[in-house]
């Protein structure tokens, strides 16, 4: 439990109130702006997780995509569903309030969950908006649409809120002729303060607010393209990390496409399959780093990259796409420290040829929506990794050519390819050495992991599996200390925190998808603790 001021020891006896809370909150996607998602919370510790116990739920009464971010802070607990924004008490589970908005559902049903700042909480929406509440209340302040959900786009990503601006982008560029675009909103009143096109914008394209300085500058002379194919690609869906210190936004950029051909789009196609720093208060571009060149698998960089100084003394950059590498860049020279496997690595040269090729990560991951974690303890990153594989077939060009606008453009007939039978697939849970790139300690898991990956001052690391199996683990040695059914896909949020009553394990389960073989069942919030 939280002690009082007067009895906490040494120097913690006076920490300012704020950053009492900032430790023993979760105010945002991956806990810190940085992207860390470590929690220095340790009354949960390695001696007693085995005493771990479901306290609460919270049922949303929805089969739904349930991918949210969870976020506590200020005594509340917020998470989203695809229509509903909702507030629960972080120890009871009891609703607070429940904000619901109506509009057509997309295919996933997806929404990553929202933000918090100064009162207020946003989120995105599958109609194109970006909607911001008072968080005590759920009185919606504003909206303001930055997508347009004729042509296939949505807003399905974590927002993260910093200096009196969001941040946010749309979705859809695996539909044809969407372009990838991040947006900084007014907190106040979600006006657009800048517009930055991922890949180049055309004089064709629509500006919703001001464009963010020499914004095509870098990219434009990147694509080369066939005609009957309209530059495609770079939209974000997961979410974001800021370094407050420097200023900088970084972005994870989508794939390009069509997703399984890049014969008709040639160059490096940037800023597809990249992380794009930039400008927080301008949106002016600063550096990228391409993940994925010339991407034709759909493997998107797709997490918010984690940020963070290690135990060497270097500032690093940590980022896993879907193509099932640990990418490690340091941040001074810019230069690659190492990219490592971190789930199955199968054919992943092979061109797609018509009759079809199998490959791994397959289309759908590697990894997903939820970014490394690092762990200043162990100096280790902890990735949650698919070990799912795909075959594909490639597409004639006079196909991909009268494909409208707007519609899936995947390069295939068979969409996004045919998976694997499920008696083939797992879930790779890696921790690797964040100096030398060495692997420590690997886990196979029975089903894919997606979820939020916690490692805590107590030395257990948190992660749950698309069977509902949640993990606590030993995060130096890598064993399992326990583990408990939560009877749904945990692939969303997974947080620690403390209000004063004890430190709690949040975490959500039960994501249901047309295209995951997972049990149908509500989307819940598990509420844990000793």
């Amino acid at each position: 439990m939280r002690l009082p001021c007067a009895f906490v020891p040494f120097v913690l006896a006076c920490l300012p109130a704020a950053h009492a809370a900032e430790r023993h909150d979760w105010p945002s996607y991956n806990r810190t702006l940085t992207s860390e998602r470590y929690a220095p919370l340790d009354e949960i510790n390695t001696k007693n997780v085995s005493g771990l116990k479901i306290l609460c739920s919270y049922d949303t009464g929805d089969q739904t995509g349930f991918h949210t971010g969870l976020l506590q802070v200020d005594g509340a607990l917020f998470g989203t569903t695809e229509h509903d924004l909702f507030s629960i008490d972080p120890d009871t589970c009891k609703e607070n309030w429940r904000a619901h908005e109506s509009y057509a559902s997309g295919m996933l049903k997806s929404n990553r969950g929202p933000a918090f700042a100064e009162g207020r909480v946003f989120r995105g929406t599958t109609d194109g908006r970006v909607l911001a509440y008072e968080a005590k209340t759920g009185k919606r302040l504003w909206a303001t649409t930055i997508a347009d959900p004729a042509r296939g786009e949505s807003v399905p990503a974590a927002p993260i809120a910093w200096n009196g601006l969001v941040f946010i982008g749309n979705a859809g560029s695996d539909n044809k002729g969407v372009k990838g675009r991040i947006y900084a909103l007014d907190a106040n009143d979600g006006r657009i303060v800048w517009e930055f096109y991922m890949v180049p914008k055309d004089d064709g394209d629509f500006a919703r607010g001001p464009q963010a300085p020499n914004s095509a500058a870098e990219h434009v002379g990147s694509w080369n393209t066939d005609e009957g194919f309209p530059i495609t690609g770079g939209a974000t869906w997961s979410s974001y990390t800021l370094d407050p210190e420097r200023g900088l936004l970084y972005v994870p950029g989508g794939n390009p496409a069509p997703d399984f051909v890049n014969a008709h789009r040639a160059g490096d196609n940037l800023f597809t399959s990249s992380v794009v720093v930039l400008d927080a208060k301008t949106g002016a571009y600063r550096n990228h780093f391409q993940m994925v060149k010339r991407d034709f698998h759909d493997w998107d960089a797709s997490t918010a990259p984690s940020l963070f100084t290690s135990k060497g003394g270097r500032r690093l950059l940590a980022e896993a796409p879907k193509d099932g590498l640990l990418h490690v860049i340091d941040l001074a020279s810019g230069a690659q420290v190492y990219r490592e496997p971190v789930t199955r690595m199968f054919n992943v040269d092979a061109p797609i040829t018509p009759e079809g090729t199998r490959f791994c990560p397959g289309s759908q991951g590697g990894a997903e929506w939820n970014s490394p974690a690092y762990d200043p303890r162990t100096n280790f990153i902890y990735t949650g990794e698919v070990d799912w594989c795909s075959t594909v077939r490639a597409a004639a060009k006079e196909e991909m050519v009268k494909a409208p606008t707007g519609l899936p453009w995947s390069g295939s007939p068979d969409g996004f390819g045919k998976q694997d039978d499920t008696r083939d697939w797992a879930g790779w849970m890696t921790a690797t050495d964040a100096d030398s790139g060495k692997r420590a300690w690997q886990f196979k898991a029975p089903y894919p992991l997606m979820g939020g990956i916690t490692p805590t001052a107590g030395g257990v690391l948190f992660f749950g599996d698309m069977g509902g199996h949640f993990y606590a683990f030993d995060a130096k040695r890598g064993k399992p200390l326990w583990s408990t059914d939560l009877g749904g896909a945990v692939a969303g949020g997974v947080i620690t925190y403390d209000t004063g009553a004890g430190q709690r394990v949040a975490v959500a389960a039960g994501m249901t998808s047309p295209i995951w073989p997972t049990p149908k069942v509500n989307g819940k919030v598990f509420v844990l603790g000793l």
